[in-house]
C-alpha cells in the first residue's frame, strides 16, 4: 500500500480524506519540524530556504539542530560542530537560546493541553496525545491533528508532522514518515501494510547490534521480522526481546499514553480576528476565558494561587503580568476581577489589542490545598453556582448557561452568544501560545528530556 493510500497530507492547505476506521487512529505523536533551527527562523526571515545550524560556535561542539538544507548536506544533530561545518562550509551557524526554546515548548504544550488533557511529553518539541475524548467535540483524530499543525503554525511560527494510529508505536513511526510539515493517518486496517515494508531498524529496540543479529538471519524488513516464529526471534534475541520485537511487527503495542505529569498551569487566550479597541469587548472576552479557566480548573480538581493577564500588540509586543492571590481559586469571578484588575493597571485605553489571555498558575490539588475553600459566605455561594453551571453543561452542552453579559437579545426576544470582536464563523479553541518577553520565577516548564532534533 502506497503512502498516499495511507492519507498522508502535508502543508497547511491540504485537507486528510476521512477513512472507514479512521476514528480509532486517537494516538497522535506530534512532532515539532527541526524545532530548535525552525524557532532561530522565526526572526531570521531572510535565512529560510538556506542552510543554518543551531550549535556552539568551538568546532569541538556539537550540533543541536539543522534546518533540512543543511541536512541535505549530510548535517545531523549531535553531530561534532567541525565535521558539519565541512560538510556545509557555507552554513550560517547561531548560537542556541534555551530560553527560548523553553518558552516556545510551553505555548506547544499549551495548544496540547486545550485539545486534550492526555499528554505525554517525551522533550521540548514532541508528545503522545490521546484524542479519544476530544473526537465529540472537535471532529476526527485527521480533523484534530490538522487542528493542532495550524494552531502552532499560526501561534508560534514553526510547522510540526502529526502521526496518527490506534497505537504509540505506529503513531511515531507515522510522524517519521510525515515529516516535514505533514501528517499521516493509519488506521487499524491499514497498520500490517504500513509497518511490514519498513527496515527493521524502525522497530523500537533495534540498536546496531540487534540490527546487525537479525540481518545475519536474512531478516531485512518489518514484514521478515513478523513471519519469523517468536521462538526463532527468542532464540536469537532472548525471550523478552524476541517477543517484544514479534508485537511490534504485527503492530501490537499496549502501552497506553501516560498523561500522569502534573500540569504546572491552565490557561486560555483568543486571538481576534481584527484588532480590538474597544474595552468593553476585552472585558466580555476576558470573562470568558475565565469562565473556561475556572472551568478547567475544577474539573481536574485543581486550584492556583496566581492569576495571569496577557496581552499582545498588533506588532507582536507582548505584556504579562501577574498577580499572586491570598488563598488559591477555581472561582471564575475571581479570576475574572484579578484579570482586569491586571488589564487596568496596564493603562492601554482604547490601544489596539491582537491577543488577550488568561492564565492561572502555582497549582495544587483541592483536596490539599492550604485553606479553605468558603472565602466566607458570599464567594462559597460563587463556587456552589458554578459548580452547578458545570453539571448543566455536562448534561445539556457548553454554553446552555452564560453569564448575561456574553448572551445578547434578537429581535424577537430569544438570546444569543455575545460576540467578544469579529469573530469567524469557525472558532477554533483558544490557547495560549506561551511567547512570553520574560519568564516569571516560580513557573516551571513542562516534563522535558533532551534528544535528537527532527
Amino acid at each position: 500500500m502506497s503512502r498516499s493510500q495511507l492519507r498522508r497530507s502535508g502543508g497547511t492547505a491540504s485537507r486528510p480524506r476521512p477513512a472507514a476506521d479512521d476514528a480509532e487512529a486517537t494516538v497522535l505523536h506530534v512532532d515539532m519540524d527541526a524545532f530548535y533551527a525552525s524557532v532561530e527562523l522565526i526572526d531570521r526571515p531572510e535565512l529560510v530556504g538556506r542552510p543554518v545550524i543551531v550549535g556552539g560556535a568551538s568546532p569541538r561542539a556539537v550540533v543541536l539542530s539543522a534546518t533540512y538544507e543543511a541536512r541535505a548536506l549530510g548535517v545531523h544533530s549531535a553531530m561534532p560542530m567541525g565535521r558539519a561545518l565541512r560538510l556545509a562550509p557555507r552554513a550560517v551557524v547561531i548560537e542556541p537560546d534555551h530560553r527560548r526554546y523553553t518558552r516556545v515548548s510551553e505555548g506547544i504544550m499549551a495548544v496540547f493541553g486545550d485539545i486534550t488533557p492526555y499528554v505525554e511529553p517525551l522533550s521540548l518539541d514532541e508528545a503522545f496525545l490521546d484524542v479519544s475524548g476530544a473526537v465529540r467535540r472537535l471532529g476526527s483524530p485527521a480533523a484534530i491533528a490538522a487542528l493542532i499543525r495550524a494552531r502552532i503554525r499560526d501561534e508560534q511560527g514553526i510547522t510540526c508532522s502529526v502521526g496518527a494510529a490506534s497505537t504509540k508505536f505506529v503513531a511515531k513511526l507515522a510522524s517519521t514518515q510525515a515529516k516535514p510539515d505533514g501528517l499521516l493517518v493509519v488506521a487499524p486496517s491499514e497498520v500490517v501494510a504500513f509497518l511490514h515494508p519498513l527496515p527493521i531498524g524502525a522497530l523500537w529496540g533495534v540498536g546496531e547490534r540487534t540490527e546487525q543479529a537479525l540481518v545475519r538471519r536474512g531478516l531485512l524488513t518489518v514484514g521478515d521480522v513478523a513471519q519469523l516464529p517468536v521462538e526463532t526471534l527468542q532464540r536469537t534475541l532472548g525471550p523478552a526481546a524476541g517477543a517484544h520485537l514479534a508485537a511490534l511487527a504485527w503492530g501490537r503495542d499496549p502501552r497506553r499514553v501516560d498523561h500522569t505529569a502534573r500540569e504546572r498551569s491552565i490557561g486560555a487566550e483568543e486571538t481576534f480576528p481584527r484588532d480590538v479597541t474597544d474595552v468593553d469587548v476585552l472585558a466580555r472576552e476576558l470573562l470568558r476565558l475565565s469562565e473556561r479557566v475556572a472551568r478547567r480548573l475544577r474539573a481536574a480538581n485543581l486550584v492556583g494561587r496566581t492569576v495571569a493577564l496577557k496581552v499582545r500588540d498588533p506588532d507582536f509586543t507582548t505584556v504579562t503580568r501577574s498577580r499572586s492571590l491570598r488563598d488559591p481559586t477555581d472561582v471564575a469571578k475571581e479570576i475574572y476581577a484579578t484579570a482586569c484588575s491586571l488589564l487596568a493597571g496596564l493603562g492601554r485605553g482604547a490601544a489596539p489589542t491582537r491577543l488577550v489571555g488568561v492564565r492561572v498558575e502555582g497549582l495544587t490539588d483541592v483536596a490539599t490545598a492550604s485553606r479553605q475553600l468558603t472565602f466566607g459566605a458570599a464567594d462559597h455561594g460563587w463556587r456552589d453556582a458554578e459548580r452547578a453551571v458545570d453539571r448543566l453543561a455536562d448534561r445539556f452542552g457548553k454554553g446552555s448557561v452564560l453569564p448575561a453579559s456574553l448572551v445578547a437579545a434578537r429581535g424577537d426576544g430569544s438570546v444569543v452568544r455575545r460576540a467578544t470582536g469579529d469573530e469567524p464563523s469557525a472558532r477554533r479553541p483558544p490557547g495560549d501560545d506561551g511567547v512570553r518577553r520574560r519568564e516569571k520565577k516560580g513557573v516551571p516548564a513542562p516534563p522535558r528530556r533532551r534528544g535528537p532534533d527532527r
